[in-house]
């Protein structure tokens, strides 16, 4: 599914070791600040329905802030650099879901082959529904059928979020306190991997996911578009995501 209208660009500045690099603070809600400096390590990103980008802080850090807090509300964001696929490559980002209770439904995390313009449905669609040529990594907060629980990862394929091709528990709580996660696809091995964290010092990472997939095959296409989507249905959630980066594996 795409949006009706053109995505807006929020462009940032300089590329920074080829990389690319979103880096921001933690969000805890409330309007910018109307005097933050741009962050100039940020791309141009292309945000569909309700996705923002604020920025906060005296280093103008940025959040990409997917749902506000209303009720069926989708957003989705995507760097406008499309990534190659024959390479493998990984992606590091924090993200910050809920506002104070138990709310729904959750982010994902996507390589896709649609365009700067893919949104697709609320709820349960975690904003990704309906937009094929996609693979998406989901971090979802509400048990929907056939969800494992309110508090699981799954990889997904053309846009189905009932589909799971694999899923698990996550090993920290996905809602209300941020967490890290980095996505790591080996093209050679053609696998994609998915590890979790919290944000408490000396935590270390957890391997959640492994799945075989050949993206370039499954997205139709040699280059494809990497963002996050985002939703919420009859309970809300503020959905954010910051220090983001993708670049080249690191191990």
């Amino acid at each position: 599914m795409r949006s009706s209208r053109a995505p807006r660009t929020v462009r940032g500045g300089l590329w920074a070791s080829a990389l690319l690099v979103i880096v921001a603070a933690v969000n805890t809600g409330g309007a910018p600040p109307a005097s933050a400096a741009p962050d100039v390590y940020a791309p141009p990103l292309a945000l569909n329905g309700t996705a923002s980008v604020f920025v906060r802080g005296s280093q103008g850090d940025r959040v990409i802030r997917l749902t506000d807090g209303g009720y069926k509300q989708t957003g989705s964001a995507w760097s406008l650099m499309p990534v190659a696929l024959g390479y493998s490559f990984e992606s590091t980002f924090t993200a910050h879901i809920g506002n104070g209770r138990p709310g729904a439904d959750g982010i994902a995390f996507l390589v896709q082959g649609i365009g700067p313009r893919a949104l697709g449905g609320w709820g349960g669609g975690l904003g990704y529904r309906g937009i094929r040529r996609s693979v998406a990594v989901e971090f979802d907060t509400y048990q929907n059928t056939p969800d494992p629980s309110s508090n699981h990862l799954a990889v997904v394929f053309d846009g189905h979020p009932d589909s799971h091709e694999t899923s698990a528990q996550s090993p920290v709580p996905l809602n209300g306190k941020p967490f890290r996660a980095r996505v790591k696809y080996d093209a050679g091995r053609e696998r994609l991997t998915v590890f979790v964290r919290s944000t408490a010092k000396g935590a270390r990472e957890k391997q959640v996911l492994s799945r075989q997939v050949d993206l370039a095959r499954r997205i139709g296409s040699g280059t494809a578009w990497v963002g996050f989507t985002g939703a919420t249905g009859d309970l809300t959630s503020r959905q954010d995501v910051y220090q983001w980066s993708l670049g080249a594996p690191k191990d």
